[in-house]
């Protein structure tokens, strides 16, 4: 029994994993498609990314990076036995995701009051570079926001059986499943900050 159980959560591993992978292409492939359109339309990219706030990139970047180190905080803390602790990090690491959710919202409020989003006449009149640019970031940066929701979902469903005791030191892996999720989601923006934002 204990067999089947070991292997159940080292197929759930693998598969954890290969998830990650397949994640990890789609995004390489985004950016293989950034790099060659910024190649073909370098200055018209560079003029683009002084209209986003490199202050709230940063921002988003200090609060994701954060979260990330406290869901590591919750994985320490469940496999000690800690169930209160486990709890204060996980309900931690919702509210950042919240908060960098927040700040996407307003930045992405911005853009749209200017009229620099998908579609819009503003944006058509700027040129194509600076449409590509847009469409990207719109694109790259909602795709991400996605996964962290995603993550929010994963995570209140983890919280919910640490509370109830079906998560616990001898039995955690779901966390810890979710933990590499979160850390993929960190790692994910912190490749995508410097495409729009310092390039």
């Amino acid at each position: 029994m204990t067999g089947n159980l070991s292997k159940s959560k080292e197929a759930g591993l693998h598969g954890v994993w290969l998830f990650i992978f397949i994640e990890l292409l789609l995004f390489a492939g985004l950016f293989l498609l950034y790099a060659v359109y910024r190649y073909k339309n370098a200055v018209a990219f560079d003029l683009a990314a002084t209209e986003l706030s490199i202050t709230s990139g940063v921002l988003n970047t200090i609060i994701i990076l954060s979260g990330s180190l406290v869901m590591a905080f919750a994985s320490i803390a469940i496999r000690k036995g800690n169930k209160m602790a486990a709890l204060f990090w996980l309900l931690t690491t919702l509210f950042i995701g919240f908060m960098f959710l927040t700040n996407r919202y307003f930045e992405w409020k911005g853009r749209i009051d200017f009229g620099l989003f998908p579609g819009s006449e503003e944006l058509a009149r700027l040129g194509h570079g600076d449409v590509l640019f847009f469409g990207l970031y719109f694109f790259m940066t909602g795709l991400h926001a996605l996964h962290l929701i995603a993550g929010f979902v994963v995570l209140i469903y983890i919280t919910s059986q640490v509370n109830n005791n079906s998560l616990n030191a001898s039995n955690h892996s779901s966390l810890e499943k979710a933990g590499v999720y979160w850390h993929l989601a960190t790692l994910i923006w912190v490749l995508v900050f410097p495409l729009f934002y310092l390039l």
